[in-house]
């Protein structure tokens, strides 16, 4: 395979703080020897472990790249034992556009992993990341939250997995994190996600969903900005106290969590997130939007337990997802 076409401008060895960008030429109709630059900043203090922290593998996500914004500010080397590296906005040129996939080349850069050097820019940014950051990193935290098409609960999650010692050193990883929701997941599609190619190289990894409908609030801030230091404390790379507050378990084991609609219409939720459901009630019904006289179309819940994130336009097509039932532990 060939080499990365990416080039950092900063040396990710360094100590100290260091910001800069990791450039990939990237000709195009308004810049013939054009570069797609990601921001990266790296904060190094001796030996000790690492941790990379990533933001904006969607573009519409933005609790993640704030809090991370944040940090590339406000950490300072002598806090902290080993190395931090951040990357706000992985997925530069969909954050830029403010969408979930790349306007560049339309790919989703979650499903695009472990990429190619000689792919398209999406695979190029991918294919860095896994081949030179991952390795570098023994914990791995990955931002994200709804965008504009959902709104989650805010909760930390951690996968099960075929290691069961790996599973275990994430859920502790993700415990510590200390999201108002924790939640141990089965994910039923994980082809080419950060998260695969993470746990491929057997990282600890934790994720997030911190609320969503295409920007941030002040709680959900606030709960990416604790969960980064709890989460540094754990890894023994910044030294303090966590900050330790009540978190709810859940478990998505299975399919059957998710709800998605048969019908195209106008969307009205019957619920709101964080009550509970039981199997087979309606947590939502789809009125026709382009004619009277037509009953609307109930979607319902195919298990008990607590709506933890839906669709948020108001209108949805046939195949769209409607919601998200957990269970409680």
């Amino acid at each position: 395979m060939s080499k990365s076409p990416i080039t950092p401008t900063i040396p990710l060895d360094a100590q100290g703080v260091l910001h800069g960008f990791l450039r990939l030429p990237h000709s195009r109709d308004d810049s013939a020897w054009g570069s797609v630059m990601v921001p990266i900043t790296v904060i190094a203090n001796g030996d000790g472990p690492t941790a990379l922290l990533t933001g904006a593998n969607h573009g519409d996500e933005y609790e993640g790249p704030i809090a991370l914004q944040d940090l590339a500010v406000s950490l300072r080397p002598e806090d902290i034992r080993g190395r931090v590296i951040i990357l706000p906005m992985m997925n530069m040129p969909a954050f830029a556009a403010g969408l979930r996939c790349s306007p560049v080349d339309g790919r989703n850069m979650n499903r695009s992993f472990p990429g190619t050097p000689d792919g398209t820019v999406t695979q190029k940014i991918c294919h860095f990341i896994a081949t030179e950051l991952v390795p570098m990193a023994d914990l791995v935290l990955d931002f994200h939250s709804g965008g504009r098409t959902l709104d989650f609960l805010p909760f930390a999650a951690a996968h099960i997995l075929d290691d069961k010692t790996q599973e275990a050193a994430c859920m502790a990883a993700m415990q510590a994190f200390n999201a108002p929701y924790s939640v141990r997941m089965l994910e039923i599609d994980n082809v080419g996600m950060f998260d695969t190619e993470v746990e491929r190289q057997g990282k600890v990894f934790v994720t997030t969903e911190l609320g969503g409908a295409g920007t941030a609030t002040a709680q959900s801030v606030s709960i990416a900005r604790k969960g980064i230091r709890n989460l540094l404390i754990h890894a023994d790379i910044l030294s303090g106290t966590p900050v330790v507050e009540a978190t709810i378990q859940l478990d998505m084991p299975d399919d059957r969590c998710f709800v998605f609609s048969q019908v195209s219409g106008m969307v009205e939720y019957l619920i709101e997130l964080g009550d509970t459901v039981a199997q087979d009630q309606p947590i939502a019904r789809v009125w026709s939007s382009d004619r009277t006289g037509d009953h609307p179309t109930a979607c319902l819940a195919s298990r008990d337990g607590i709506l933890v994130a839906r669709h948020v336009p108001g209108l949805i097509k046939t195949g769209d997802f409607v919601g998200l039932v957990a269970v409680q532990l």
